[in-house]
């Protein structure tokens, strides 16, 4: 068992969700329970699926779980590209987070290629 809280992956993916709660606050009230809470529930889902894969008895078992957060990251990815083009999100934001998320994206694909 690993200790995610040890892991700067699962710190990132922290960092992450906070930026995405941040930005997504000036999103129109009318997309709270749209875009907005998809965005937060995908951000959230990538260190819980970390922290939970961790704990697990096995690198096999950890791998299964980076690979969920491995697809939320991508979930992510495509909202914020949505969030864009209708203009929810500045350049500099929409670019900011975007970075955040490749980030997360090549560290997860390096931790599960360590774990094999």
């Amino acid at each position: 068992m690993k200790n995610f809280k040890n892991l700067n992956i699962w710190r990132k993916g922290i960092d992450l969700v906070v930026n995405v709660y941040i930005k997504s606050k000036q999103f129109p009230k009318e997309e709270i329970y749209g875009i907005t809470s998809q965005m937060r529930r995908a951000a959230v889902s990538i260190p819980s699926n970390i922290a939970e894969g961790s704990g697990r008895n096995s690198d096999k078992d950890f791998n299964r779980f980076l690979d969920i957060s491995l697809g939320s990251s991508f979930e992510l990815e495509t909202q914020l590209i949505i969030a864009h083009e209708l203009e929810f999100l500045s350049d500099k934001d929409f670019n900011e987070l975007n970075e955040k998320v490749i980030e997360d994206q090549k560290m997860i694909t390096g931790l599960q290629i360590s774990l094999k």
